[in-house]
């Protein structure tokens, strides 16, 4: 295991994840790491714990992953607060995305963005798809989309409440002795196995690999949904801002995300009236009205259709968090 905000790991580790240009490398200096934790199974499994500020607008293109020849990266985005940010001024907190986890094909070269003076809170698993089939055990044939080498996809999921909790657990750790490998090893695989069960609960469907094009097209489309939460945009727009037909935005739309346009906004929502009420601590109707609602039980009836509990309980449930 490594633990370091030194410059010199950080190359050392940016060349293993397929960053090895060097001006690229240069461009390092422009974040800012609050937190660096690198815990390494490899062949297997590789986990790294990162917290960090981009001072600057950071671009650099990632390079297929070779320390593990066929494998999956699963991040954790934005779950953990940053040291910086525990009980810091709710008005002064950096933007950041919402919490999620991303599924791609390690062998995927890919364009990472970070805006300048965004924060990028990661737990990020690097495993390898034999590795993870032989845990799957009998069950992998329902995720067989994922080990097919010539599929060239990108899946996102909605944060559960017992992914955030182990994830907190791997951050906050201070785990001594003999056992801290296994410590981390487990603690993994248990985030392993909630999101290969909330990734179960997808309607089957063929999945056909994506272009980076289309992954593009859809993320666009998502990031436009993301930034109208007061009011849905119409399909003529989303169909228009994609480039594709309104068919193969719905089925790729679904595909990444596990979710329609309609229901993955109506998500969107409530994902937001939950951080409003608990980090803004407005109001159950404040909420409701800000992200357009003029009914409030409808919007009661779909917090707790998502949430899992009437928005006044959530409120008064993390009052004082």
């Amino acid at each position: 295991m490594h633990s370091s905000y030194d410059s010199q790991p950080m190359l050392q580790l940016a060349a293993k994840l397929g960053v090895s240009d060097s001006d690229q490398l240069g461009g390092l200096t422009d974040l800012e790491f609050q937190e660096m934790r690198i815990v390494d199974f490899l062949p297997e499994m590789m986990i790294m714990i990162r917290s960090l500020i981009s001072k600057e607008e950071f671009t650099y293109e990632r390079k297929p992953i070779t320390i593990i020849e066929k494998g999956l990266f699963i991040s954790f985005q934005n779950i953990f607060k940053g040291a910086l940010e525990q009980g810091a001024d709710p008005n002064n907190r950096l933007p950041q995305e919402r919490p999620h986890v991303r599924i791609t094909p390690s062998r995927i070269a890919s364009k990472v963005s970070f805006p300048k003076r965004s924060h990028i809170r990661q737990v990020t698993i690097l495993i390898e798809m034999s590795y993870l089939q032989q845990f799957l055990g009998k069950d992998q044939s329902r995720f067989s989309h994922l080990f097919e080498a010539e599929n060239t996809f990108w899946i996102e999921e909605f944060m559960s409440p017992e992914i955030a909790i182990l994830v907190d657990e791997i951050v906050t750790a201070t785990p001594e002795g003999a056992l801290l490998d296994a410590y981390y090893r487990l603690k993994s695989l248990n985030l392993l196995y909630f999101l290969f069960k909330n990734l179960g609960y997808r309607q089957a469907s063929p999945y056909r690999s994506m272009s980076t094009a289309e992954m593009e097209a859809i993320y666009r489309v998502r990031n436009a949904m993301s930034a109208s939460l007061d009011q849905a945009l119409p399909i003529a727009e989303l169909v228009k801002l994609s480039g594709m037909n309104e068919l193969k935005l719905r089925k790729l739309f679904k595909q990444v995300f596990g979710k329609g346009l309609y229901d993955y906004f109506q998500h969107l929502r409530m994902q937001e009236a939950a951080r409003l009420l608990k980090e803004e601590r407005l109001s159950v109707s404040e909420t409701g009205y800000r992200l357009g609602f003029t009914n409030l039980s409808h919007f009661g009836r779909l917090f707790e259709e998502c949430i899992g509990m009437k928005p006044k309980k959530w409120a008064s449930q993390n009052e004082h968090v």
